[in-house]
């Protein structure tokens, strides 16, 4: 099962008990309940486009007797005035469904738009873009399907799926090397096969952080320029590498020429601007 399917169903109906309660009154009360029609997505800004094949599934799922006609997929560029998709059928179930979707696809398309811009920007370098975990709670899933419609990266889950060691673990920890040494004793009482990263926040704790070892990738917090050149002659390939913290569109390619493997920016789904489209009858 795929982490689209997991949660999918869930949101769903959290999302429609939201949104419906007890009755979509407006359109209960405005249109006879046989009455079908038909909408169309219209894009109203350019960008990438996200979240087709995730609204396809929602119309399916909460009235399978609804018509899903697709004329752009999800990783498309768009332009003002195209039309994504037209939905036929009942029409108090497309009313019910209108907000919700458009919630979502304007989302998941700002968030793919963003993404897409970062990946152009070092275009033609090895490094990849990665998400964080700073995304909205109970969404997580569609943020980072959106980061990978986008052509970046996805970063970890959650908290489940990799170790990640960063500066308050290290020093609740008491040192890199309690950390590290901690970390691979859990690992093996629990007979876990999960990648382990960890944080250096200067040169002495990469220096550090190589003379343990026993890890798979080593991200550098904060660090300019010139401290991330001199980290990756240090780490000299052994372990993969990650830029993290402070870094912006403007930057990015800077960072990446130094020859980092990943750089994760946060800003792809916590400082988002949603993408313009309409949901409007034919």
């Amino acid at each position: 099962m795929n982490i689209i399917d997991k949660y999918l169903d869930s949101f769903i109906k959290i999302a429609l008990e939201e949104d419906i309660g007890d009755g979509d009154h407006t359109s209960l009360a405005c249109i006879p309940k046989e009455n079908t029609g038909e909408a169309q997505l219209l894009v109203k800004e350019e960008g990438i486009i996200a979240g087709v094949e995730i609204a396809e599934k929602i119309f399916n799922k909460f009235d399978p007797n609804l018509l899903f006609e697709k004329f752009i997929t999800d990783g498309s560029y768009i332009k003002k005035g195209d039309i994504v998709f037209i939905i036929k059928g009942k029409t108090i179930s497309i009313l019910q469904l209108e907000r919700l979707v458009l919630n979502i696809m304007q989302r998941m398309s700002g968030i793919a738009t963003e993404t897409n811009k970062y990946v152009n920007k070092i275009k033609g370098l090895n490094t990849k873009i990665l998400d964080t975990r700073k995304t909205t709670p109970g969404i997580r899933f569609l943020e980072k399907e959106a980061v990978r419609i986008g052509g970046g990266v996805n970063h970890r889950m959650g908290l489940y799926d990799m170790i990640m060691i960063k500066d308050n673990h290290i020093d609740f920890s008491g040192g890199i090397k309690n950390a590290i040494n901690n970390t691979l004793s859990y690992l093996e009482k629990t007979d876990k096969n999960l990648k382990i990263e960890i944080e250096a926040r200067s040169l002495e704790e990469i220096n550090e952080i190589l003379s343990i070892g026993s890890i798979h990738r080593i991200m550098l917090d904060n660090f300019c320029i010139e401290d991330t050149k001199k980290a990756i002659e240090l780490i000299n390939g052994k372990y993969e590498t990650e830029s993290s913290g402070g870094i912006n569109y403007e930057t990015i390619r800077s960072y990446a020429e130094c020859g980092v493997d990943f750089i994760s920016v946060g800003a792809l789904t916590h400082q988002i601007k949603s993408l313009d489209l309409s949901l409007k009858a034919i």
